[in-house]
Formats: C-alpha cells, sequence, structure tokens
C-alpha cells in the first residue's frame, strides 16, 4: 500500500522555483510555475479548464498543508523515512550519470541491428605489446597485403590465412557464424553492421592486433530459442574408436526418443552436459552468436516446438536437440518492452562508455575540474612506482604525500589519495588490466569526478532534485496520513459504531447473494471440480481430495462482485462456469446459495469496510479544516487567471 500511495503522491510534488507565487500557506509560497508542474503531470479529466484547474488547486492546496504538517513533527528526521530516501537515491542515481539523448540513440541503433543477423568471416593478425616499433610496421604491411589477396586476388579468407603462416606470419582465420547486435565487440559490431553482403572491410587495428571481415551473407533476425538438449561428449584428442562409440550412443538415445521416451528423462541420464541434465537437458533462452555455430544452424532449422534434431556433432561431442518454443524480434520502433530491454542490454555493454567519457567533460565542466599543472609527470609516475611495489615513500623536489594533483570545486585530490588508490588497484587481481600510469591517472580523475558528481547531484540536476524531493515528502504524506488518518480511523471502534449509527441508513445492499467462491490452480481442475458440485459433491468434499489445488470461501456478495461471464442471470443453487485468470492462469468459479433483493440494510460487521474509508474521509476533512487554521492559505486569484487564459 505504501508503495502505491507514494507513486500516486508524486504527481502532486514539485520544488518551488522564483516566479509568480499563486498562493502562499502560513510563510510558505508556491509559484505558479511549481503548481503548473504537477498540474500538467496529473491533469483532472475535465470538459472545463477553469473547472479542473480550481479542483486540482484545492487537492494540491491539501497535500502542501498535509506535507507542511509532517515537516512540523520532525517526519522528516524519522530513521525509516531517513533510510529510505537514501536507499531510493541510490536506485535512481545511475539514471543521472549519463546523458539521456545519447543513451536512447544507441538504443535505436540496437534496435536497427536486431532486426538482421549477418554470417561473418574474421581474419586476425596478432600483435602484442611489447612489439617494437619497426615490427609493429611490418604487420601492417602484412595486414594490407592479406587485404589484397583478399580484395584483388580474391583468395578466400582460408587460403590467405594459410599463405600468411608459410610467410611466417602469425594469422588466423574464423568462419564466425552468424551474429547479431551484442554478439560481438562494439567496435567489430560497428564495421560488421556497415558491410553490404560480400564485401570485405578496410584492415582495422584493435588493441590485439588487426582484423579483416567479411559480411558472407544476411537473413532476418532468427530471434529468440528456448532449447533442451543431450550432449554425448567427444573428449579432445579422441581417437576414431570412441568417436565411434558416442555416436552410436547418441544414436541409440535418439531411437528410444523416436519410440516414445520422455526427453528429460534421457537428459538425466545420458546427457553429459553438467549445467543442464539436473534439469532435463533445458537451457537458458539463447539467441543468435550465443554457441557454436554448427549448433546454432540445427537448433534454428527445427520448425516447430517438441521438434527434435538427428544427433549432430560439434567440437564438444554429439548433441540432439529438441526446441522447446521460439520468439521473433520485435518490429515495432514503439514496443516499450523490447526498447526497456534493449536499454538494459546497451547499459551493460562496453558501447555505454563512449556516453560516459562525452558526460565527464561535461562534469569535469561543472565541478570547475582544475589539474596541477606544475607536477612533472615522470616524477609522479617514479613514486607512484615506488609506493606501489614497496610502499615506500621518495621525497623528490616539489613533490610530497601533501602536494595537491587536482581540485574539484574546493574539494582538493592529493598525491596521497592518488597513491593509494594506485596501490590497492594494482593489487587487485580482478580490477588491474595492466594499465600504463597515464591510462590509470585517466581512470582515477573518471572515478573520482562521477564519485563527487554523485555525491552532489541535487545542486547540478533539478530533476533529480525534484524526484528526491517527491519521494521524501510522499513518504512523509504517508506517514502522517497513517497518523492522522488512516490507523486513527481504523483503531476507534467507538468512533466507528457512532459514525455507522449515525449513517446507518447509507449502508444498504445492491443485489447480493450469498456465494461458495471456488479456485483452482487451472482451468481443466476447475470444470472438473464444477461438474462434480453440480452433480452432487460437496464442496467439503472436493476440498478434502484436492487441498494443495483448491481454494474455498464463501460469504455474501453484490451481484457485479462476483467472477461470472456476462449476461449470465444467476439463480439459487447454480453452479457457474469458471472465469481464468490471465496473470496467474487460476480459475474460479461460484454455487450460488441464495439470492437477495436490493436495498436491504448492512450491519456494522457486514458494513465495516466502507464505514472505516467513509469515517477517514470524516477525520480527514476535520484534519484539513484545523490545518487550514494553523497554516492561512491566501489564494493569488490574478495569477490563477493566468493558467486559465
Amino acid at each position: 500500500m505504501k508503495n502505491f500511495f507514494v507513486l500516486f503522491v508524486l504527481s502532486f510534488i514539485v520544488s518551488a522555483t522564483f516566479s509568480q507565487t499563486l498562493f502562499t500557506y502560513a510563510t510558505q509560497g508556491v509559484s505558479r510555475d511549481e503548481f503548473l508542474r504537477a498540474y500538467n503531470k496529473n491533469k483532472i479529466s475535465s470538459a472545463d479548464k477553469s473547472t479542473a484547474l480550481r479542483e486540482y488547486l484545492d487537492l494540491y492546496i491539501k497535500f502542501k498543508l498535509k506535507v507542511k504538517a509532517a515537516y512540523d513533527m520532525h517526519l522528516d528526521t524519522h530513521p525509516g523515512l531517513k533510510n529510505d530516501l537514501v536507499n531510493f537515491r541510490n536506485q535512481i542515481v545511475e539514471g543521472y550519470l549519463y546523458d539521456e539523448k545519447e543513451v536512447n540513440a544507441l538504443v535505436q541503433e540496437a534496435f536497427t541491428r536486431s532486426q538482421k543477423d549477418i554470417h561473418i568471416a574474421h581474419l586476425f593478425i596478432p600483435t602484442g605489446k611489447s612489439t617494437a616499433a619497426v615490427d609493429t610496421i611490418k604487420i601492417y604491411n602484412d595486414a594490407q597485403d592479406a587485404f589484397k589477396l583478399l580484395t584483388v586476388k580474391h583468395l578466400s579468407f582460408g587460403d590467405v590465412a594459410e599463405a600468411l603462416k608459410r610467410q611466417s606470419i602469425s594469422a588466423s582465420w574464423s568462419d564466425v557464424g552468424f551474429i547479431t547486435v551484442f554478439s560481438i565487440p562494439y567496435e567489430f559490431e560497428n564495421i560488421v553492421y556497415q558491410l553490404k553482403p560480400g564485401q570485405i572491410s578496410n584492415v582495422h587495428r584493435s588493441k590485439n592486433g588487426y582484423h579483416i571481415f567479411q559480411n558472407i551473407e544476411e537473413r532476418k533476425a532468427a530471434g529468440k530459442m528456448k532449447a533442451a538438449q543431450i550432449l554425448i561428449a567427444v573428449p579432445a584428442g579422441a581417437n576414431d574408436n570412441e568417436k565411434n562409440t558416442a555416436f552410436k550412443l547418441a544414436d541409440s538415445v535418439y531411437r528410444m526418443l523416436r519410440t516414445g521416451a520422455e526427453f528429460g528423462e534421457m537428459a538425466k541420464i545420458f546427457s553429459n552436459d553438467k549445467m543442464t541434465f539436473q534439469s532435463g537437458g533445458v537451457m537458458p533462452e539463447f539467441g543468435t552468436g550465443k554457441y557454436d555455430q554448427a549448433f546454432e544452424s540445427k537448433a534454428f532449422s527445427l520448425q516447430k516446438n517438441d521438434e527434435i534434431t538427428t544427433p549432430f556433432q560439434t567440437s564438444f561431442g554429439y548433441h540432439i536437440v529438441k526446441r522447446i518454443d521460439r520468439t521473433t524480434i520485435p518490429q515495432d520502433k514503439n514496443d516499450t518492452d523490447y526498447l526497456y530491454f534493449l536499454k538494459q542490454q546497451v547499459q551493460q555493454d562496453e558501447r555505454i562508455l563512449s556516453v560516459k567519457e562525452n558526460f565527464l567533460k561535461e562534469i569535469l565542466k561543472k565541478l570547475a575540474f582544475k589539474k596541477n599543472t606544475g607536477i612533472k609527470e615522470n616524477d609522479l609516475w617514479r613514486v607512484t612506482d615506488s609506493f606501489v611495489l614497496s610502499d615506500k615513500k621518495i621525497n623528490t623536489p616539489g613533490l610530497n604525500e601533501r602536494t595537491l594533483l587536482h581540485s574539484f570545486n574546493n574539494n582538493k585530490v592529493t598525491v596521497a589519495d592518488w597513491l593509494q588508490f594506485a596501490k590497492n588497484y594494482r593489487n587487485n587481481i580482478e580490477l588491474d588490466k595492466d594499465e600504463s600510469n597515464q591510462e590509470l591517472m585517466k581512470k582515477y580523475i573518471s572515478i573520482t569526478a562521477f564519485e563527487r558528481y554523485r555525491q552532489s547531484l541535487e545542486n547540478y540536476n533539478n530533476d533529480f532534485k525534484y524526484q528526491l524531493k517527491e519521494f521524501k515528502d510522499g513518504n512523509m504524506l504517508f506517514e502522517i496520513m497513517e497518523k492522522s488518518v488512516w490507523s486513527k480511523a481504523a483503531n476507534d471502534s467507538a468512533g466507528l459504531i457512532k459514525f455507522y449509527n449515525q449513517n446507518k441508513d447509507k449502508y444498504r445492499w445492491n443485489e447480493s447473494a450469498d456465494v461458495i467462491l471456488i479456485s483452482c490452480v487451472n482451468e481443466n481442475l476447475a470444470k472438473i471440480t464444477a461438474e462434480q458440485i453440480k452433480v452432487g459433491k460437496s464442496w467439503k468434499q472436493v476440498m478434502e481430495q484436492n487441498q494443495a489445488d483448491i481454494q474455498i470461501d464463501s460469504g455474501r456478495y453484490e451481484l457485479d462482485q462476483i467472477p461470472v461471464q456476462s449476461n449470465t442471470k444467476l439463480s439459487a443453487g447454480m453452479v457457474t462456469n469458471p472465469i481464468v485468470n490471465t496473470t496467474d492462469s487460476t480459475a474460479t468459479f461460484v454455487k450460488i446459495l441464495r439470492l437477495y433483493p436490493a436495498n436491504q440494510p448492512r450491519n456494522f460487521e457486514e458494513a465495516r469496510g466502507l464505514v472505516i474509508n467513509d469515517y477517514q474521509n470524516f477525520l480527514e476533512e476535520k484534519w484539513i479544516e484545523q490545518l487550514k487554521k494553523k497554516y492561512p492559505v491566501k489564494v493569488n486569484e490574478k495569477v490563477f487567471q493566468t493558467l486559465i487564459n
């Protein structure tokens, strides 16, 4: 209830801006812009704009009065609310640490690329970090020669790789198979998706070497596959007899499957895939570019669910694959669920780094980043290496632990801060990527800049500040409503009975019925159970036989609350047809015991829920009257009229 309530009230809450004051309460004012911001978030449906604005103004004034009362009660200091705010801040802050437009551009790019799969070939000539400059030039020339053999001589990738090897050039090639978006590193994906079918890329230099790609062919995106497999493994280096034995076993299992053996049971008995055999061979859903080319080709060739492949071989052994389900890639550019999925993928992929690098430049400007240009880098790297390796602190003229390294606004970062970071980083095998000190310094500046920006984001981003205030005030509103209205009404037994007696004539039944409500885990069980009750079996007998799969309740319900098919005419003794709940596939039906006409009085217990609700409204109205006296409200009608015109 709390989360729902907070989300509801978020539409009311904004932060004040310096503009025309629409209304004041106590000593505080609410600007025209603040009110409009709230109104535009949650407009009241009305044909008359003036009426809609007036109604919303009344709601907004009440909201501000309640929150003011909550602050005066110091609810903002409540440990639970403070902790909620910290947790909420941590949840949303990452979404403000990049440019949303750039991220959306990457999402749209990913959507376009996801619509097709590309079959690629790849030639690779490696370079090492320690490769001398003269050797690097030679390797570059070798790569250019390979490109000419591919594009001028029209040799195959395999032939070119062999030709290079004959010249003692380290080279390899592979028929990668089909790939799609997110299948390969982003720098390579950018190359491949620029190629037309049959086209060969120019030589591309990466940190590991030189690459040449070819777009062999394209196809419409194959989508996602849910499958199960039985793997009869063939160890690396197996001889022909071992391979033949594995094939015969795979063929035998296949024949058993064809004659009715259950796939999951066969997987548990025979499959050597340690990750899936216990689950009956069921694999995580996969798409193009996830597994071996031969495996994917066979899996995606299955045309219908439950169809199985004949045994086929990969480098792992012999596989039998069963198709469970296949989903296509959405083609609607406005499919919000798919776009959200792609956004999650983008944010977890290396392509987000370019967005963060661009955003870092903005952050450094906002934080007034200033580097100490008086430090000689060679001295700093020498001191760094000494400290990382031996904890030894070298005293160098003009450079010690207290020396300013750089600053963000008034926040100073010293050499000591840097040395500790470098030592911790270098000694962590999971973090250290053997970067140079220059590269590590760039990373350090980025990390410290983002951290300082994150800590003080409210000072730089109004939307973030508004969202935090919305959440904080929403939580406080919930707490004060709980204290002043909801729990007060629910726990005031004497007050509830008095209120009921004063308004007894208001609490009457519409057309209603005494019913037995029966819920089953699925539609088939519901149909069987309904038939049993129709022919005279008691609901108690039904319940005793299926306690785990059937739930039964009884009571008096108004007819529009009873789950029946539309236009069903109810009568005493009838058993209705089951209604399926689309969210969980459960099914519900009822047996009508007795029907009642409309306008019969409800006793206190029958009306209790309605009485509590009305009593809460009564208490809230009295409370609002008190708040208006405590915090006098004055509306500037001239400013209000500018909202209408």
